[in-house]
C-alpha cells in the first residue's frame, strides 16, 4: 500500500459522502436490519476502525478513539467528514513510517475495550484491515441508498476519472 493507493480510497470514500450529504435527516438515520442500522451509523463505525486500529493501536495517539452511541446519535455529516480527516491523518502517518516498523508486529491490550487480552498485529495488518472494512460497510451503505429509491454514484475505483486514478 502506497500514498497512491489510499488517494483513491479518499476519493471514493467523498463520492459517497457527497451523495450522503444529499440525504434528509429521515434518511441519514433511517435504521435498517442490517449492518450498522443506518447509513450515519455505518459511516461513523467505518471512521472509528482507523481511529481505533490505527489511531489507538498502532499510533497510541488516542485511547477513546470511538464515539457513544449518544454523541453519534448527534452527528452530523460535516462532523462525520472530520472524523474521516482524522483518520486520514492516522493512515498518513502509517504510510510514513519505515518498512521495518510497517511489518513490525505489535503487541497489546485495546484501549478502546476494557479485557480485551492482548493482540498481535503488524501496522501494515491493521491498515489492510480499515481499507477493506471500509470497502465491506461501502457495500452495505449502496445497498441502504437503494432502499431508499436512490441510484448509488460510482464509489468503484475504476469509477474515477483517467487523470485521477493514475496519477
Amino acid at each position: 500500500m502506497e500514498k497512491l493507493e489510499y488517494e483513491w480510497v479518499k476519493q471514493t470514500r467523498q463520492i459517497l459522502l457527497e451523495q450522503c450529504r444529499e440525504l434528509n435527516e429521515d434518511d441519514f438515520t433511517k435504521e435498517f436490519a442490517f449492518g450498522f442500522q443506518s447509513i450515519r451509523d455505518s459511516l461513523v463505525h467505518v471512521a472509528g476502525c482507523y481511529h481505533a486500529w490505527l489511531g489507538s493501536f498502532v499510533l497510541s495517539e488516542t485511547s477513546s478513539p470511538l464515539f457513544t452511541k449518544e454523541v453519534i446519535n448527534t452527528m452530523q455529516i460535516d462532523d462525520i467528514q472530520r472524523y474521516f480527516q482524522q483518520a486520514d491523518k492516522y493512515v498518513e502517518k502509517v504510510l510514513e513510517q519505515s518498512t521495518d516498523k510497517f511489518n513490525e508486529s505489535i503487541e497489546k491490550e485495546l484501549a478502546w475495550r476494557v479485557n480485551s487480552g492482548f493482540v498481535r498485529k503488524t501496522p501494515r495488518q491493521l491498515l489492510f484491515h480499515s481499507i477493506t472494512h471500509e470497502s465491506h460497510h461501502k457495500g452495505q451503505i449502496v445497498v441502504m441508498l437503494r432502499l431508499l429509491g436512490r441510484t448509488p454514484n460510482n464509489t468503484d475505483v475504476l469509477g474515477l476519472p483517467a487523470k485521477e486514478s493514475s496519477e
